[in-house]
C-alpha cells in the first residue's frame, strides 16, 4: 500500500508539472524512474494516464480522473494527520458562525458554549440568506433543510415537528381549529422562502387530500410572524424551539399536533475542504450533545 501510495504521488508530481524531468527534481528522482513507476502505474491499472510524444505529455481522460482522486486521498491523509496532531490541543481561536436568525433563541446554549470553552471566540452571524460557506469564510453553518452541497460535510443536530400556533384572543374570536380543513376559513400567516421567493408549505397529513392554506401575510423570516401570532393576527407554523416561550407564557397557544408531520431538521455543515479543528469539533458536538430542538413533540 505504501509503495502505492509514493507511486501515487510521483503520477501527481508529474501531472502537476507535466513533465517527469521536473516530478522526478521534485521528488529526487531520475525522470528515467518516473516513467517507469508511472509507466507500472498504468500498467497495474490497465488505461493510459498520459498522451506522451517528444514535446510534451498531456493527462488522458482517464488520467484527469484519477488525478482528482488521488487529489482527494492525499487531502483524506492530510486531514487524518492534522486530526490526530491536534486531539491534544485545546479549541481556541476564532470560530465564524452562520446561524438563521432564529438562531437568537439558540444563545443560551451557545452562552453554554463561550462558558465552557473561553479560549474561542465565537463570530457569529444572524441571517436567513442562503450563505456560500466557503467563499464567506464561515468555518460552520447551523441551518434547517436540506444542503445539496458536495464540498460541505453535515451532522445532523436533531429534528422537530413544527408547532401551529395563534393567541389566545384569535381562538377566543375565531374558534380553535378540530380538523387540517379547518384552517382553509382562518387568517394563516406564512413564511415565504429566502432563495426561491416561495411560500413555504406548512407539514400537514390529512385524510382528505391536499389542503389549501390561505396566505393572509407573508414574511421571509418567522419572527414577524411569531409578533403577529401573538397579537391575534392569525395562525402560524413555527419551529417548536421558536414559539416554546410564548407557548409557556401562554401568549400562543398550539394545536392539531397529531396532523403534522415529522419533517423538520436543524444541522451543522462545515466545508470538508477544512480542517476539523478542535473548535469546530467542540462547537458541533456541543450543539448536538446540549441543543433541545423539540424532537418528537
Amino acid at each position: 500500500m505504501m509503495e502505492h501510495l509514493g507511486t501515487m504521488s510521483l503520477f501527481v508530481r508529474a501531472a502537476e508539472t507535466g513533465s517527469f524531468v521536473a516530478a522526478g527534481r521534485q521528488a529526487g528522482l531520475s525522470a528515467s524512474a518516473v516513467g517507469k513507476a508511472v509507466a507500472r502505474l498504468e500498467q497495474r491499472l490497465g488505461v493510459r494516464l498520459f498522451h506522451r510524444n517528444t514535446r510534451n505529455m498531456t493527462l488522458t481522460e482517464e488520467g484527469r480522473l484519477f488525478l482528482d482522486r488521488c487529489h482527494r486521498i492525499f487531502e483524506e491523509i492530510e486531514a487524518a494527520e492534522m486530526e490526530l496532531t491536534q486531539t491534544v490541543a485545546a479549541p481556541n481561536g476564532r470560530l465564524r458562525v452562520s446561524l438563521p436568525m432564529v438562531g437568537m433563541l439558540l444563545m443560551p446554549v451557545i452562552a453554554d458554549f463561550m462558558t465552557a470553552y473561553p479560549a474561542v471566540t465565537l463570530d457569529l452571524d444572524f441571517t436567513d440568506r442562503l450563505v456560500d460557506v466557503i467563499e464567506e469564510g464561515f468555518d460552520v453553518v447551523i441551518r434547517t433543510g436540506v444542503a445539496n452541497d458536495s464540498r460541505l460535510m453535515r451532522k445532523s443536530l436533531g429534528r422537530f415537528r413544527s408547532k401551529l400556533v395563534a393567541s389566545p384572543a384569535y381562538i377566543g374570536r375565531r374558534g380553535m381549529p378540530t380538523s387540517p380543513a379547518d384552517l382553509a376559513r382562518h387568517d394563516c400567516l406564512r413564511q415565504r422562502s429566502q432563495s426561491t421567493r416561495k411560500i413555504i408549505d406548512w407539514p400537514l397529513k390529512a385524510d382528505d387530500g391536499v389542503i389549501a392554506i390561505p396566505e393572509t401575510m407573508s414574511a421571509n423570516t418567522i419572527e414577524p410572524l411569531v409578533h403577529l401570532a401573538e397579537r391575534g393576527f392569525g395562525i402560524a407554523a413555527m419551529p417548536p424551539f421558536a414559539v416554546a416561550a410564548q407557548i409557556e407564557a401562554r401568549s400562543l397557544v398550539s394545536f392539531l399536533d397529531d396532523h403534522i408531520l415529522t419533517t423538520g431538521e436543524l444541522a451543522a455543515l462545515w466545508p470538508t475542504s477544512r480542517q476539523l479543528s478542535p473548535r469546530i469539533r467542540a462547537f458541533v458536538n456541543f450543539l448536538t450533545e446540549h441543543l433541545q430542538i423539540g424532537a418528537g413533540e
